[in-house]
């Protein structure tokens, strides 16, 4: 039973995030830092700023890590135009939940540029209510604050809402938020997720997960 969807995008609506360590990883070893594809996929999540504090401590400037950060997205775009595309029957999801006027929203870690450039480029913009992103919030996830921001927006208590998301970060701040998760599972396996408790389902992509109406404001997930 849900009153309200909420999505992260990245890994969860497109299967982007090999397009994303790539770029971090080209962008660390311009900065110095070699690591492993494995490495950049372990280590490297949350807002880009988080991200390059944990990673030099205090080497860079605000200027000069917002500076980066804008060449790695803009090198993550570049690679990723000519391929973007939604998971396997999420169209399909959100039309059905359009139809029934179930709220939905996005809550993201990445920043305005590729939050506004996936919503243009697969004309997403009709099935969301809310779109949040990284310049949005103070505390990135595992924080639940995105999410937060999200559900207000539709108005909806975030314990209300489910959460599609792909990362055990992710995952968690969902969880911080009193809501529960599904689980995409472009990036993580599902033991990665076996100490938060509150993940409902793992799948693929959207084929085998439908929506149905109750009333005016309680949906109910089926898993096929």
């Amino acid at each position: 039973m849900v009153k309200a969807l909420v999505f992260d995008m990245d890994g969860t609506m497109i299967d982007n995030m090999m397009v994303h360590h790539r770029a971090w990883q080209k962008r660390l070893k311009d900065l110095g830092l070699d690591m492993t594809l494995e490495e950049v996929k372990r280590d490297i999540h949350g807002v880009n700023d988080e991200i390059l504090i944990r990673l030099f401590g205090d080497k860079y400037s605000k200027d000069e890590m917002t500076q980066i950060a804008r060449s790695k997205e803009a090198d993550y775009r570049e690679l990723y135009a000519p391929d973007i595309k939604l998971l396997d029957g999420l169209k399909e999801f959100l039309e059905k939940a359009k139809h029934l006027n179930i709220p939905m929203g996005i809550g993201t870690a990445a920043p305005k540029e590729n939050a506004d450039f996936t919503v243009e480029a697969l004309g997403l913009g009709s099935y969301f209510k809310s779109v949040v992103h990284s310049d949005m919030v103070q505390r990135g996830k595992p924080d639940p604050q995105v999410f937060e921001l999200v559900a207000n927006d539709l108005g909806i208590k975030l314990s209300d809402c489910v959460v599609f998301e792909d990362s055990p970060t992710g995952a968690q701040a969902a969880a911080n938020g009193d809501s529960k998760s599904i689980i995409l599972t472009t990036t993580h396996t599902e033991q990665e997720f076996e100490h938060i408790p509150q993940t409902l389902h793992f799948m693929t992509n959207y084929e085998n997960i439908a929506i149905s109406k109750e009333n005016e404001a309680i949906f109910y997930l089926h898993y096929t």
